[in-house]
């Protein structure tokens, strides 16, 4: 398709994701990852449907899946202690191969790594397709309050500058012969931390008062942007529908 990752996490394009309101992927999004949460563990089959439809949602957007993978990355803290789960949790042991491993652990470090995982594609398939203004325009439909978009705003519009302060200062220290080698290198880094908050506290400084002189007020202006119908309200339900149904068929078989 031609797409390439941009500052943010939207890749352009023309999927029938893309074309779909912000808001209704908003909400679709909080029901999907609200519906996979509430699957009673162990879930085989709603939990499969789940990862198999956060797939789905992510080869729907049309997206290649060379920038997809980068995006997932912040999942797997969530999968290392997941593994570990079946050795250290109490309860009845069973074998695994040449291993013993809890039982309850096994089950808990499926179902915590299925509903993650469900939950991580689901909010990837949202993030390539969804611009950061049309998140605010989708947000301010949604009648969130003033002060969270705003927020939510400037996290997103600087969060790149952030990143590139931080990747400047780790060549400024590599320049002078630093490596990150051992734990005798964490007092340096965190004084890098505690350097790049500061530079960050003093840039939001600059920039609220210059948005101040030029007549800021706190509040966003509203956009105009197309409804949702009756249509886009399916789609965007569809997801969670799906894992709902197949929740209900396996508690009543």
């Amino acid at each position: 398709m031609g797409a390439r990752p941009g500052l943010h996490l939207h890749i352009d394009g023309d999927s029938v994701l893309h074309r779909l309101p912000a808001h209704a992927k908003v909400v679709g999004l909080l029901a999907f990852a609200l519906t996979t949460v509430a699957v009673p563990a162990p879930g085989w089959w709603p939990l499969t449907v789940a990862m198999l439809t956060g797939c789905g949602l992510v080869a729907l957007t049309g997206v290649a899946w060379r920038y997809v993978w980068p995006r997932l990355l912040i999942e797997v803290p969530f999968l290392l202690f997941a593994a570990v789960l079946p050795f250290v949790a109490s309860g009845p042991r069973m074998a695994l191969g040449p291993l013993q491993v809890s039982e309850v652990g096994l089950l808990s470090a499926w179902a915590l790594a299925a509903k993650g995982t469900a939950a991580v594609l689901a909010a990837t398939a949202f993030a390539v397709t969804t611009t950061p203004r049309d998140l605010v325009v989708g947000l301010q439909r949604l009648h969130v309050p003033d002060t969270l978009v705003g927020i939510l705003s400037f996290m997103v519009r600087y969060a790149a500058v952030v990143g590139d302060e931080m990747r400047r200062m780790r060549i400024a220290r590599e320049s002078r012969g630093f490596r990150a080698a051992s734990l005798r290198s964490w007092p340096t880094l965190g004084r890098t931390l505690g350097a790049l908050f500061v530079r960050s506290f003093e840039r939001g400084e600059r920039v609220h008062v210059s948005m101040v002189s030029r007549g800021w007020t706190g509040t966003f202006p509203t956009f105009a942007t197309a409804t949702a119908g009756l249509v886009d309200w399916a789609c965007a339900a569809l997801p969670a529908l799906l894992v709902a149904l197949t929740a209900a068929w396996a508690l009543a078989s």
